[in-house]
């Protein structure tokens, strides 16, 4: 089996140009970890995960310890660097590089490539452009359910 025959065809996709905020709305609504980002061309570009978005305003310890050591005062930090980083570019948190599958690859490549890297979700990139993408989820449906 391969994994065209498997892959989610309706990916979802982020301009590379997009901001925090965007990111963080298209997150929200599609309840999707990775968004797969692209050129205006369909290009791939890299994956951008909802982890690296929280990561981008979490509160250092330093900034913690200049507030007071306290919960509350690192939750107004966590707030206003939402707040102050929504608008910037997702741009230096992409994943460039990152590991993609193509769609004639063996769905047990994915799957197991999965597995080893604790990834939960591929791109399928053909030509350079994203075709789409491949979950644990897809695989499990496509081996599993019959």
């Amino acid at each position: 089996m391969q994994i065209s025959e498997i892959m989610n065809v309706s990916a979802q996709r982020i301009r590379r140009t997009a901001t925090m905020h965007q990111a963080a709305d298209l997150v929200a609504s599609t309840q999707v970890s990775d968004l797969m980002v692209v050129e205006d061309d369909g290009t791939f570009v890299g994956v951008l995960s909802e982890g690296d978005l929280i990561r981008a305003v979490l509160p250092q310890y330093d900034e913690i310890v200049a507030s007071g050591g306290s919960l509350h005062g690192a939750f107004e930090i966590f707030v206003d660097k939402g707040r102050a980083k929504a608008e910037l570019p997702i741009e230096p948190l992409i994943i460039r590089n990152a590991l993609s599958m193509s769609p004639n690859d063996p769905v047990l490549r994915a799957a197991t490539t999965m597995i080893q890297k604790q990834i939960r979700r591929l791109p399928v990139v053909e030509k350079g452009k994203l075709v789409g993408t491949v979950s644990r989820g897809d695989i499990c449906r496509a081996l599993l359910t019959g």
